[in-house]
């Protein structure tokens, strides 16, 4: 089944049973399609039909084998398959994104960041470059990066989104705190780390 037959909805969960799946014990050789439900606080239905999607159903009183559904949610997801990404926007948020280093677990490699300050350029000595932002096209051309990441501040952010699509950028992931316009064919995955902190804190309120 290719990736853009699987639903968008099924895709966002499938991080969430492949975290799951891999915090189980070594000793866990089967599991559960109601057991990931309950481990994840989902619906049992739901996970039964996402996992049906990926990896086919379970055996009866049996379940799935853990490493086959393991390998089979990986490569719906693409994580055999590293996608080279770029950053820009090499603020405090910008620089910790980049010093991540757990993204390629997940399939994503990003492999330079980009800023208009050129006091923030670097290059090398064991972390991903910060170029000047000049040659964002060039890299994004000769790399055919096709995954984006937005960390710069409201005010530039469309700025960014619009060049980013000039350079044949198909999907960004924005932490800006706005709503961005792009093209019905462009896939925008929007980051509100305010609206999320707010939902958490009202949560304990």
């Amino acid at each position: 089944m290719k990736l853009n037959s699987v639903p968008r909805a099924t895709l966002g969960r499938l991080p969430l049973y492949l975290s799951y799946l891999k915090s189980l014990s070594e000793t866990s050789a089967t599991v559960s399609a109601t057991s990931i439900a309950r481990g994840l606080s989902l619906g049992d239905v739901q996970v039964r039909k996402d996992l049906a999607i990926v990896s086919g159903a379970g055996k009866p009183r049996v379940g799935y084998i853990t490493a086959k559904l393991i390998n089979d949610i990986e490569r719906h997801l693409g994580y055999k398959n590293i996608t080279e990404a770029i950053l820009v926007g090499a603020g405090k948020l910008g620089r910790a994104l980049l010093d991540y280093n757990g993204f390629e677990e997940f399939g994503i490699s990003i492999i330079a960041g980009f800023d208009c300050n050129e006091r923030t350029v670097r290059i090398g000595n064991g972390t991903t470059a910060i170029l000047p932002i000049k040659e964002l096209d060039r890299i994004c051309s000769e790399n055919d990066i096709k995954l984006g990441i937005i960390t710069v501040g409201q005010g530039s952010a469309q700025e960014v989104c619009d060049k980013m699509v000039e350079c044949g950028i198909k999907a960004i992931w924005n932490f800006a705190p706005c709503q961005l316009i792009v093209p019905k064919e462009i896939v925008l995955k929007q980051e509100n780390l305010a609206l999320s902190l707010a939902y958490l804190k009202n949560s304990i309120s």
